[in-house]
């Protein structure tokens, strides 16, 4: 379900009730008086500042918000004048960034809006590694809007370079301290792939925040070790919301893939950067927001041009074409699909980063079948989806997706026993995971096989699925 934006007129800000709240930090307030003068819903604010509406309610009810982070999201999405921010006790977006917070004379002049510099992708990375190990409801309950996505695909573009990234705290940061984020990096990114993002998704929030966080707030370092650091920070930030998008935290996703594209744009790590907006892309596109995903995908294309990586750039047209599938957009789904195989042949793939690794040709076969599927073209899908199984079978995760989609494709062409043979070859490797995806899609399957529900095989395969992944309520 679509929820309109939330506009509010301008002289709600002036509001005597409205201000009082402000200046007491009453977030409950404020939302009950919102309510009132504009007619919108806990959802509609909910969705407007990316809140559950379950929190919603709970803070409307009276439960206090004392966390900066939270007030700045609500005065963000709430689209606050200056003068509401600093009454809320925050600073005007207006207030350019500067290592030592002073303002000059020109500064206080400019019309130029806030841009956030390395240490303020740090602070609030902090506080989200902070905020998830400890569970806080400000973290795990955050929604999912597809329109958050823009800003910081933007910033990555047009944000001029900040403050050169080093400090002198107590502890001297080296090489060895950025090669064992990067091996556990990798480590983490095998166990996703074995396992699924639910099987080590806490421990990789809980070595960010007790083991990178030290090296980052109270480290020593100079501009290049420092530009290391960051980028290796960001790898495992984006891993960290891969997992969580995996199994279906999908707010929480955002916010760690958020945090890891500004922490890359800061290191100056172009590859990664494309990674990490492909990775946006695809989030957006599996929760139905073709369109952004489009937009995405683009960005990560132009990103990955710029760094050179033909394979990262296939990659990028393979998510658009999926976006443009979902959009039931076919023209440009084919040109896309086109460029990306194209693209692929011309790699050269012997320098490429580990953390890309897993984009070869099954990949690509899995994402044209995932394509020609969303199209309606079944055969092609067919045809795709058994090539997708030539793959590397450390990727169990992904060979669970691919199974299930073929058998999807078959279902899709009527033959519904072909359908539950290869469903339960992906059920067996879906129990044996913790993503949510992967249950998605076995769900999906289920569904798709519903109709010959009265053929012993279908009603035998449909029991598997409940007895395995629970019965849907």
């Amino acid at each position: 379900m679509l929820i309109d934006p939330l506009r509010i007129p301008a002289d709600v800000w002036s509001d005597r009730v409205v201000c009082e709240s402000l200046s007491r930090r009453d977030i409950g307030g404020l939302f009950r008086r919102l309510s009132r003068l504009t007619g919108a819903s806990q959802t509609r604010i909910g969705a407007a500042v990316g809140l559950e509406q379950g929190y919603v309610s709970r803070v409307v009810a009276g439960r206090k918000i004392s966390s900066i982070e939270v007030l700045e999201r609500i005065a963000t999405g709430l689209e606050m004048p200056d003068e509401s921010r600093v009454a809320l006790g925050l600073a005007p977006t207006r207030w350019p960034c500067h290592h030592d917070m002073a303002r000059t004379a020109e500064q206080r002049q400019s019309d130029t809006p806030v841009d956030r510099c390395w240490r303020d992708d740090l602070r609030a990375a902090v506080r989200l590694w902070e905020g998830d190990v400890n569970r806080r409801d400000m973290v795990r309950q955050t929604a999912f809007a597809s329109a958050s996505y823009t800003l910081p695909a933007l910033r990555w573009f047009t944000a001029p370079s900040g403050p050169p990234v080093n400090t002198s705290g107590r502890r001297a940061v080296g090489q060895p301290d950025i090669d064992t984020i990067r091996e556990m990096s990798a480590t983490y990114r095998r166990l996703d792939n074995h396992y699924g993002g639910g099987h080590a998704r806490d421990t990789v929030a809980r070595y960010l925040h007790q083991e990178v966080t030290p090296l980052l707030t109270d480290g020593q370092y100079d501009s290049t070790t420092g530009r290391s650091l960051l980028s290796a920070t960001a790898e495992l930030t984006q891993l960290a919301g891969w997992q969580a998008y995996d199994v279906a935290e999908h707010g929480t996703a955002q916010r760690y893939l958020t945090l890891a594209l500004d922490l890359a744009r800061a290191a100056d790590d172009a590859g990664l950067g494309a990674e990490i907006l492909a990775a946006m892309s695809h989030q957006a596109t599996y929760l139905g927001h073709a369109a952004i995903g489009i937009d995405l995908a683009r960005a990560a294309r132009q990103a990955a041009r710029r760094v050179g990586l033909a394979a990262l750039t296939a990659e990028a047209y393979a998510t658009e074409a999926h976006a443009h599938a979902t959009a039931r957009d076919e023209k440009a789904c084919a040109t896309a699909l086109h460029h990306a195989e194209r693209t692929l042949d011309r790699a050269d793939r012997s320098g490429n980063p580990q953390w890309l690794g897993y984009f070869d040709e099954a990949y690509l076969s899995a994402k044209f079948a995932h394509c020609f599927h969303a199209l309606g073209k079944a055969s092609l899908s067919e045809r795709f989806a058994s090539r997708s199984l030539k793959m590397d079978e450390r990727y169990v995760r992904g060979k669970a997706f691919n199974l299930a989609l073929l058998a999807s494709v078959q279902a899709q062409r009527g033959e519904p026993e072909r359908a539950c043979a290869i469903g339960t070859e992906a059920l067996t490797l879906t129990a044996q995971l913790r993503s949510s995806r992967a249950v998605r899609y076995v769900r999906d399957l289920q569904a798709r096989l519903t109709p010959h529900r009265t053929r012993p095989v279908v009603r035998q395969f449909i029991a598997r699925v409940d007895t395995a992944l629970g019965t849907r309520r």
